[in-house]
């Protein structure tokens, strides 16, 4: 399993593609497809049928589809902006913690 530096609830930017410049947070990543379905980013129109056994209207249903996750970048909650993350080791309660943090002003990410 790949392992990425964006997870879900983070809050992301897209970089590249028509939906470029947008902030959005992450609702799911696809590990199968190296994708993220970024919330009220990349939205599309699917003409639907109705459906009467699971109570689902026809019509035409506006919903997120999902962006190749080397389009987005993450979103630093300390300064604001779009950073690469890095990782490091600190000590807390006696113990070793991975976390990541903030390559552009050096601030720990939750």
């Amino acid at each position: 399993m790949k392992a990425y530096r964006i997870r879900q609830d983070d809050k992301v930017m897209v970089v590249a593609g028509r939906n470029m410049g947008k902030i959005g947070k992450v609702l799911k990543i696809l590990r199968k497809k190296d994708r993220v379905l970024v919330e009220k980013t990349n939205v599309v129109k699917r003409h639907t049928r109705p459906n009467p056994y699971a109570q689902q209207a026809g019509g035409i249903v506006e919903k997120e589809m999902p962006i190749h996750i080397s389009n987005v970048m993450l979103v630093c909650s300390a300064c604001g902006k779009p950073t690469r993350v890095g990782y490091r080791h600190v000590e807390v309660n006696g113990a070793q913690k991975k976390v990541r943090f903030c390559k552009k002003c050096n601030e720990v990410m939750g």
